[in-house]
């Protein structure tokens, strides 16, 4: 079993823009103004292209997808969300709570996959899940902690308990469930994603522990993480606005660690969060600003982990 992968699956922006169906319970989408339609797109495609660029740079794997189909999905660089991968061949498609959204889930990022030498053995598909308004967004709802099998998963209008559950009984993973939220207009609010909050790499954890209010859940979560041997970095509020929590360990070439994020992310760690974590791996950082502001989402959610 391997926690980390030297292979991303990464697919173009398309049609992007400020997604108006995930913004109801994104807190962290922003309208950019003054700008065209076709600037926007150029600026989200060139951060992308950087971000690849850089990744390829230290050896890791990037296969990038790019849609031909003309569908609306202004958030198709977040293909973490709607499918994963895993050692033993299988897939794992998800119930995307925005209608939108689930125009991502293209067949021909299967066909490509395969294409490039990679082994579909078997698809677990959680989509008819929709039809009953029940969510779980891949492995931005479920933080998975793949040597110790276990799932983190913060609950919330996209991470419903039961599918959780079920996932893990899938998948042979042992669930880690708890609330965390954000305050928004003076209001304790769901994180909308577990991956916002969290990140596991091989032998540390960065998370806002302040983000779960419940006492116990707090601990039961640090518990796990301890019990595992990971050295936990604890982030704030402020520094999960600023994408904190949103970073993925890869592995690049020789295997060697990386820790990837955006640029927002890094200047919002403090010198000895940083120490800490160089640690356990290089850091590496990409600027993703135009992304992370009509997205509301970061570097962790544009790459999904190849482990076929």
């Amino acid at each position: 079993m391997q926690q980390t992968t030297n292979t991303l699956l990464m697919v173009c922006p398309t049609h992007f823009r400020t997604n108006e169906q995930t913004a109801v319970n994104n807190h962290y989408q922003k309208e950019i103004h003054d700008i065209s339609q076709e600037e926007l797109q150029q600026r989200a495609q060139q951060e992308f292209d950087d971000f690849v660029k850089q990744l390829r740079v230290v050896g890791v794997t990037v296969i990038v997808f790019q849609s031909t189909d003309g569908l609306d999905t202004p958030d198709a660089h977040f293909p973490n969300n709607w499918i994963s991968f895993h050692e033993n061949g299988t897939v794992g498609l998800y119930p995307m709570f925005a209608e939108n959204r689930r125009l991502e889930r293209r067949e021909a990022i299967l066909l490509q996959l395969e294409q490039e030498g990679f082994t579909v053995k078997n698809i677990v598909d959680y989509r008819s899940a929709e039809e009953e308004g029940l969510f779980l967004e891949g492995t931005g709802s479920l933080v998975l902690d793949r040597i110790h099998r276990k799932a983190y998963c913060a609950l919330s209008q996209r991470a419903d308990e039961e599918l959780c559950i079920e996932f893990c009984e899938d998948f042979e993973f042992t669930p880690v469930i708890f609330t965390a939220n954000q305050t928004v207009d003076g209001k304790r609010t769901p994180i909308y994603h577990t991956n916002v909050i969290m990140c596991l790499g091989e032998h540390f954890a960065v998370i806002c522990l302040a983000s779960i209010d419940d006492k116990k859940e707090r601990k039961n979560v640090v518990k796990h993480l301890k019990a595992d041997g990971k050295e936990i970095i604890d982030i704030t509020e402020y520094q999960v606005n600023n994408f904190a929590g949103n970073m993925l360990q890869v592995k690049g070439r020789d295997d060697k660690p990386f820790l990837v994020m955006s640029d927002a992310a890094f200047s919002a760690l403090t010198q000895s969060q940083i120490k800490i974590l160089e640690k356990h791996c290089d850091l590496l950082s990409s600027s993703l600003e135009t992304i992370e502001a009509c997205g509301g989402g970061s570097a962790r959610c544009m790459m999904a982990e190849v482990f076929l």
